[in-house]
């Protein structure tokens, strides 16, 4: 049986008797896929099939309820079958950040102000114990991302020796200032991608979704994801402004930031670049591993992201002496692509 036919049957099966209407709502880099069930009354529910040989709905389920109990807008479960790999969740509605962002930029300050308020809930909901550590192991594997499929797999590249000294000496103090930051709930793509503007709410306020990957690290990790973005990009008076309120919000609020702005930037900085090298690998694995060539396309971003940030410290100027020479390689191939 196809896992589409699964997907009928199973909703026939759950709701014998009732006119259900089956519509693709999203799909993400992962094997997880999302229906919207649409009752002849209107009502509308999610159904999140993630096939239990590839996903686990387990993490979904719990950062779920760490979301409920934060009185947070995400999606609440009523219905699981873990076996088939299939939840049923609350409809956040249709209209994505990224959607409303592309559609009128003039709306980004309005948009985006309710979302810091949203992260500092997020972050005071913070315990130990509750989510995997985002320790130096994880963080290191993410990194090895870069040479394996970006610089190895994608542009065909061989490092030197001596490059290969130097990246594990970039990666190291990338690691060492992860790991000195205070620690919160992370939920490790905090993007407007993964943002609903909910509907139904007579204030706006930001859904959350697609945050299985929760975890519990650096502070900066999720601030950073939303402002140096997969799929769009800010300039950056706009960005320290956004940062600038989060971080005050914050010490308001009691959340352990950094007394000094300035600290608190340079670890904003180095845990963006972190995330830009496992980004810039996991895009390209996505598209020789599983296929999925769109991801791609936005290289040049991160790209952009990673040498920007390189340039600003001197640990790091070997580092982007290196990226100068990959993003050479990657015109060349851009090119040829053409």
């Amino acid at each position: 049986m196809t896992r589409d036919q699964l997907v009928t049957d199973w909703i026939a099966g759950r709701f014998p008797g009732q006119s259900v209407g089956i519509t693709p709502a999203s799909a993400d880099a992962s094997f997880r896929r999302y229906f919207r069930l649409t009752w002849p009354d209107g009502q509308t529910r999610i159904l999140m099939d993630a096939p239990p040989e590839k996903e686990d709905c387990r993490p979904f389920i719990q950062v779920a309820g760490l979301l409920a109990k934060a009185d947070l807008a995400a999606p609440r479960i009523l219905d699981k079958d873990l076996d088939n790999g299939f939840l049923v969740l609350t409809d956040l509605g249709r209209i994505g950040y990224l959607d409303a962002l592309n559609a009128d930029l003039s709306l980004a300050d309005k948009l985006i102000r309710p979302v810091l308020d949203t992260l500092v809930k997020w972050q005071l909901a913070s315990t130990a114990a509750t989510l995997p550590p985002y320790d130096a192991t994880l963080l290191r594997r993410e990194l090895d991302l870069f040479p394996e499929w970006f610089v190895g797999r994608h542009l065909g590249v061989e490092l030197t020796e001596e490059e290969k000294v130097m990246l594990d000496r970039s990666f190291k103090l990338l690691i060492n200032s992860a790991l000195g930051q205070p620690k919160v709930f992370v939920h490790r793509d905090f993007m407007p991608r993964n943002l609903m503007v909910v509907e139904s709410a007579e204030t706006l306020t930001p859904g959350i979704i697609d945050f299985q990957d929760a975890v519990y690290g650096p502070i900066t990790y999720d601030v950073v994801s939303l402002f140096r973005d997969a799929f769009i990009s800010w300039d950056e008076e706009q960005e320290i402004d956004w940062v600038v309120r989060y971080w005050e919000k914050a010490r308001a609020s009691g959340l352990p930031v950094r007394e000094d702005f300035g600290a608190f930037w340079r670890e904003y900085e180095l845990m963006g670049l972190q995330r830009h090298l496992k980004v810039l690998g996991i895009f390209c694995r996505l598209k020789y591993r599983d296929g999925k060539d769109k991801y791609v396309d936005d290289l040049p971003r991160f790209m952009t992201y990673a040498k920007k940030t390189a340039g600003r410290y001197l640990q790091l100027k070997p580092l982007l002496n290196l990226l100068d020479r990959l993003d050479g390689q990657t015109e060349q191939i851009s090119y040829r692509h053409k």
